[in-house]
């Protein structure tokens, strides 16, 4: 497996393969079981969302390497897709708000299961998510 790895999401299959990949590739970097599961929830939320609101997207998982003043070792995801973009950012961000009729934890759920999480989106342009978790 590659240090960096896409997977396209325009099929509901896809969602269970990008958390697949995302398990795999966490084990790889050698996370325990809880931030595996944590990585994999993080993955299908977002996958799906590409899937329910974009139709089409790619996710991307990047082992990466940081050695500012401590080496850590993680994996970056970075979710992109060109659908119709998100005009409240802040909205989707808080908790119960959904579009969907789902609990509204999807975004949100996401950030608090990560280290770092940035969401930039644009109407008509689509969404673009970069997120890392840190080996502990």
């Amino acid at each position: 497996m590659d240090p960096k790895s896409c997977i396209t999401i325009d099929r509901e299959w896809d969602i269970v393969k990008a958390r697949q990949l995302a398990r795999e590739m966490a084990k790889k970097i050698g996370f325990g079981t809880v931030d595996q599961a944590r990585i994999a929830t993080t993955v299908s939320e977002l996958a799906r969302n590409i899937y329910l609101y974009a139709e089409k997207g790619e996710l991307c998982y990047e082992i990466v390497e940081q050695a500012e003043t401590v080496y850590k070792k993680g994996l970056l995801l970075l979710i992109q897709d060109k659908g119709p973009g998100i005009a409240d950012l802040r909205k989707v961000m808080q908790d119960g708000y959904s579009t969907s009729g789902g609990l509204g934890a999807g975004l949100p759920g996401a950030k608090r299961l990560m280290d770092q999480f940035d969401i930039q989106s644009e109407v008509g342009k689509g969404t673009k998510i970069t997120t890392t978790k840190w080996l502990r």
